[in-house]
């Protein structure tokens, strides 16, 4: 497939990103730990705390992230704005319909979830030990360590919110593919976090 944009243009955003914008980058690294903290500790209000601060990160990736820099270089960033404002939207409902529980056990769906949520948290890491080097390395508040983290947290949903998975889902393999054709390869854990919540949602199907 080929790209509208080089990898040049693509990591020279990350220059901007993190040189303007690394405030609110850590702030919402800094709310996800906090809530995801909770969330592994089986806090009661930590399912909802945790939606809520996806619900924002959501946001913030549709804004700052599509809409103020990927614009530039890729005029498909505005449907990829839409659609993480319509996840931030979806969220933010889920987060107060009180009808979903969270829980991170020792299942293999538990520990799956687990994986992910602390995956995405750690992926500044990841990046920059797989080669990249700041200020051109993808960092926090970026389209795929939020969908890294939020398709963990939805794997701990019971129900599992099916609206909500389904942009994670097709952002799982669009952003992907970042790992080939950018030479991203921390995001290799997309494709598995996609068919993960892929076969989530069909299973009850089966069943």
């Amino acid at each position: 497939m080929r790209l509208p944009f080089t990898p040049d243009a693509f990591f020279l955003l990350f220059v901007d990103y993190n040189a303007t914008w690394w405030p609110g980058a850590l702030a919402l690294w800094l709310a996800a730990v906090w809530a995801s903290i909770g969330l592994l500790r089986g806090h009661r209000a930590a399912g909802r705390t945790m939606l809520i601060v996806l619900a924002i990160q959501w946001a913030w990736v549709a804004i700052v992230y599509h809409a103020l820099l990927f614009t530039r270089i890729n005029p498909a960033a505005w449907v990829f704005s839409g659609m993480f404002l319509l996840e931030s939207g979806l969220l933010a409902q889920r987060a107060f319909a009180a009808r979903t529980s969270f829980s991170l056990t020792r299942s293999p769906r538990g520990m799956l979830a687990a994986g992910f949520i602390l995956y995405g948290l750690a992926y500044p890491i990841i990046v920059l030990a797989s080669g990249h080097t700041l200020p051109r390395a993808p960092t926090f508040g970026v389209p795929c360590p939020t969908t890294i983290v939020t398709i963990g947290v939805l794997l701990a949903a019971t129900p599992l919110p099916v609206g909500a998975a389904l942009v994670p889902l097709v952002w799982g393999f669009v952003g992907g593919s970042a790992a080939f054709l950018l030479g991203v390869h921390a995001d290799l854990a997309l494709f598995a976090a996609g068919i993960a919540i892929g076969v989530t949602l069909l299973r009850p199907r089966h069943t």
